[in-house]
């Protein structure tokens, strides 16, 4: 099983986790880790290594963060990039981005891994830095987050209200 952990300024990780629970019901192997204003980066540091080891001997670890280059995403980054686990990290998350990661992360299970070999070991990239199924299972929730932003567009020529994305 692959893990999840969101986390995000403010309250954004509880806020974004009420919804997934309304839509999938109660969680596993998933931990919400909010920035609270109290909170320093090294505290968030701490609450981010807490919930890796929460998820400790999973096959990989997805972190869903907020916004792409704040303290979340850059303390998430420091840890894909001094752990042993296999750790991907995505910012910008939105709901449908957690949603497809959540639901369908049974999907990348084992998915692709040779015979006798960890997913955490398998290096999928030229840079040694995407490991095992956690990168596919990261591309296919990030194309789910595109895909479900729509700017609403009102039709002035036919009646017919349309969305553009």
């Amino acid at each position: 099983m692959i893990g999840i952990i969101v986390t995000g300024h403010g309250s954004f990780a509880t806020g974004i986790t009420s919804g997934l629970k309304l839509l999938a019901g109660e969680t596993a192997y998933y931990e919400a880790v909010d920035f609270l204003p109290e909170d320093s980066v090294e505290a968030l540091t701490e609450k981010l290594l807490r919930a890796v080891e929460a998820l400790n001997g999973l096959e990989g670890i997805l972190i869903l963060t907020d916004i792409a280059g704040g303290s979340p995403f850059n303390v998430s980054l420091k840890l894909k990039l001094t752990r042993t686990e296999a750790i991907e990290v995505i910012g910008g998350t939105n709901l449908p981005v957690l949603l497809e990661a959540y639901l369908s992360r049974a999907m990348y299970e084992g998915a692709g891994t040779p015979s006798g070999q960890h997913a955490a070991e398998k290096d999928e990239s030229p840079d040694g830095l995407r490991k095992g199924n956690v990168a596919g299972l990261a591309d296919a929730a990030c194309e789910a987050g595109k895909g479900q932003l729509v700017v609403y567009v009102p039709s002035v020529d036919d009646g017919e209200d349309e969305f553009e994305e």
